[in-house]
């Protein structure tokens, strides 16, 4: 059981490192920007549940294999340049779903393991499943998903959710991992498919009147082109 989460564990590294890979490349950044966006978003994650469950040392520290993995996806990544410009915008989005409940199923079994409360496996499986993402998507420059109002951190609260009813229960590590990875990626995927969102809530309403007004005055400034224009043409 400990090499299929080991397998698991890597494997998420790999997806989660090529979607930091395809985001560098749409950024048009240089080898060592993908190298970094690729690390930080597969192995961020893991690195803070670690540092904040008090793992010493942190996993990748003390199995440098995961690095070597990111290197390679990388480096296969850089000879198949041409064929990532290729993916469609949807890749990324599908990619990142399945890392998340991969990721979001590995934090909550090991935050169990080490022997603390189901509330806190369920936010040590959402921070391995967000937290690389959003360090990804801050150094790109981007506002991350998880404060947007897509179903991201919600789809891995209900994988945590799972994985922790589930291990109550006393169900094989086989059955948990794979509720937590159907809740997970089930959930990301209909949202992604059918554009669910959670409801948006304003408390302070930003005035419109500048750009109503701006575009008033290109209006304007529109009809007064045409107009001379028509007195051009009568000429």
């Amino acid at each position: 059981m400990s090499q299929l989460v080991y397998w698991l564990d890597l494997a998420g590294v790999i997806v989660f490192a090529l979607s930091g890979v395809v985001l560098a490349c749409r950024k048009r950044m240089d080898p060592v920007g993908m190298l970094v966006l690729a690390a930080v978003t597969g192995i961020g994650g893991g690195t803070l549940r670690d540092l904040v469950l008090g793992v010493r040392p942190v996993f990748w520290v003390d199995d440098p294999t995961y690095l070597w993995v990111i290197v390679a996806t990388v480096a296969l990544s850089l000879v198949g340049f041409h064929y990532i410009h290729r993916l469609s915008r949807g890749f990324m989005p599908v990619a990142d779903a399945f890392g998340l409940a991969i990721f979001t199923a590995l934090g909550s079994h090991k935050a169990l393991a080490l022997g603390y409360t189901g509330e806190v496996a369920t936010l040590m499986g959402m921070m391995t499943g967000v937290a690389g993402g959003m360090i990804r998507d801050v150094l790109a420059r981007r506002v991350p998903m998880v404060l947007r109002e897509e179903i991201y951190a919600t789809a891995a609260f209900a994988g945590g959710v799972a994985y922790v009813v589930l291990y109550s229960l006393g169900a094989p590590t086989v059955l948990t991992i794979g509720a937590s990875l159907a809740a997970t990626l089930g959930l990301r995927l209909a949202a992604i498919y059918w554009g669910l969102a959670l409801p948006v809530f304003a408390w302070v309403t930003i005035p419109t009147r500048p750009a109503e007004e701006g575009r008033a005055a290109a209006q304007k400034a529109k009809e007064r082109v045409r107009m001379i224009q028509r007195q051009r043409k009568r000429r």
